[in-house]
């Protein structure tokens, strides 16, 4: 394997892993079919993933977080379970996607690049909607979620094609969301004290 085909399959499984973050199921939905159609090859030990049962348990386990996603108050709660869930599925699909890979390289990848890639993702969307829910009393939440499965489809199908690519705008996101954030926490203490005084 040269460097190149390593750093393509770390950028593909760091890349997939990032859209966990956005939405679990997914991203894992993507790799299955990809992997069911032949596009990608999985590691020895995740053949599961491309079975037509994986496809079908996926697809029904994708569309009902999506759905449950524009559910008010579900979607907060939805947060808190998606935050684990989403740095086991993008250490899982890191390691999955990392097929080449020598096993001690590809589970400190997976675990340190995928697992951390989804975290922050993750993250940054929990700070975001949790933001929606205070200052539009939920009522931007739906916006939000619509931004995020566009994210989550959008990365994993960039993933496949462009890894390098899929990795720069989730940094691109990730940057401009911590930023966005800091501002809009930085105008309300200024709106609190205008209130008060």
């Amino acid at each position: 394997m040269t460097p190149f085909d390593l750093a393509m399959s770390v950028a593909l499984g760091v890349g997939l892993a990032a859209a966990t973050g956005f939405r679990v199921f997914l991203p894992l939905l993507v790799t299955s079919i990809a992997t069911y159609g032949g596009y990608i090859p999985v590691s020895d030990g995740f053949s599961w993933i491309g079975t037509p049962a994986a496809v079908i348990m996926l697809g029904v386990a994708a569309l009902a977080e999506v759905l449950a996603y524009y559910i008010p108050g579900v979607d907060n709660l939805l947060d808190t379970i998606a935050t684990p869930a989403a740095l086991i599925a993008g250490t899982l699909v890191s390691a999955a996607v990392m097929a080449d890979l020598p096993p001690l390289i590809k589970w400190t990848a997976a675990v340190i690049a995928g697992g951390g890639a989804a975290g922050i993702t993750q993250g940054v969307t929990t700070l975001i909607r949790a933001n929606s829910t205070v200052f539009t009393g939920g009522l931007g939440n739906p916006v939000i979620a619509t931004g995020e499965l566009g994210g989550a489809t959008l990365i994993s199908l960039l993933a496949l094609s462009v890894p390098f690519v899929a990795v720069g705008l989730v940094v691109l996101f990730c940057w401009f969301a911590v930023r966005t954030i800091r501002r809009l926490l930085r105008r309300a203490p200024k709106a609190e004290t205008q209130g008060t005084g």
